[in-house]
């Protein structure tokens, strides 16, 4: 039986230019590392994994194919811290019925959300 989500992999023909800006940037925690490949996030739950892979090369080329969302108790906030680290938006933090959601880029040009919901859920 399918459970949930479990993992979400992004691949990089680079995986050192996206680790720093998920694990300092974005403030994830590395859960697993080998070489090529890491995991973070709380290894009990869902995950973000990132690693090299020899069929991409370059940015996204279609950033809106996938969306990893990141659940926020302050998107105004974080939004703000982002913006002060360089990360770019493309959907500043607005109301869609009961989510927050804002929407940026990570340095390979993934589009990336932050999601708050108003009621917790």
């Amino acid at each position: 039986m399918i459970k949930g989500m479990r993992n979400s992999s992004i691949w990089s023909e680079d995986l050192n230019s996206l680790l720093p800006f998920y694990r300092d940037v974005l403030g994830l925690k590395v859960s697993f590392e080998m070489p090529g490949f890491v995991t973070l996030g709380d290894s009990n739950g869902p995950t973000v994994a990132l690693g090299t892979h020899s069929e991409v090369h370059g940015k996204a080329k279609d950033p809106h194919r996938h969306l990893v969302g990141f659940e926020t108790d302050d998107i105004q906030g974080d939004s703000a811290l982002l913006t002060d680290a360089g990360v770019e938006f493309v959907e500043e933090p607005n109301q869609q019925g009961d989510l927050w959601i804002a929407t940026f880029k990570d340095p390979d040009g993934n589009y990336l959300q932050l999601l708050q919901f108003v009621e917790p859920m």
